[in-house]
């Protein structure tokens, strides 16, 4: 099922970014694209445009489709638009906290979860698997492979 989220609502849920910072969309991408690595979910995140530049329209990052709200719109007004237009509404999950937004897109269909659960879910699979030399092989593991190498080596000696 693909993602739609809209991005400064999950920022402001996100206890290790703030929307007070002016990389927080990247960070936000980075973390997206990670998630999306491991899930293989396909996700589009939607951002507000910016008060003081021009940022550009659309672009991938990591697998993620990164989408920016013209000047005169909102990522909510995206959102809303691109669910209305969508033959299946059904087949999507949107990332919200805006209970607004939420509504409009329920209507129509569209999955709805809350940026707060998101976040945890971001949160939660951010934990880096465990690192397989943080636990030492057992001395059965030890004998199985220098039974296994002293018997390729007697084999090699013996040609």
């Amino acid at each position: 099922m693909p993602i739609l989220i809209d991005g400064h609502n999950l920022i402001g849920r996100i206890a290790e970014i703030s929307l007070q910072d002016p990389d927080d969309e990247e960070k936000l991408t980075r973390l997206l694209s990670s998630y999306r690595a491991r899930t293989g979910k396909a996700i589009t995140v939607v951002f507000d445009p910016g008060a003081a530049f021009a940022l550009p329209k659309s672009r991938r990052l990591g697998g993620v489709e990164v989408l920016f709200a013209p000047h005169a719109s909102s990522a909510d007004r995206v959102i809303a638009r691109r669910m209305q237009k969508h033959r299946n509404p059904s087949e999507w999950l949107v990332v919200t906290s805006d209970r607004e937004l939420a509504e409009t897109v329920g209507r129509l269909g569209a999955r709805i979860q809350s940026a707060e659960a998101f976040a945890l879910e971001l949160a939660g699979s951010a934990e880096a698997p465990p690192d397989w030399r943080e636990t030492p092989p057992s001395p059965d593991e030890i004998d199985g492979w220098l039974a296994l190498f002293e018997s390729r080596d007697q084999g090699q000696t013996g040609e």
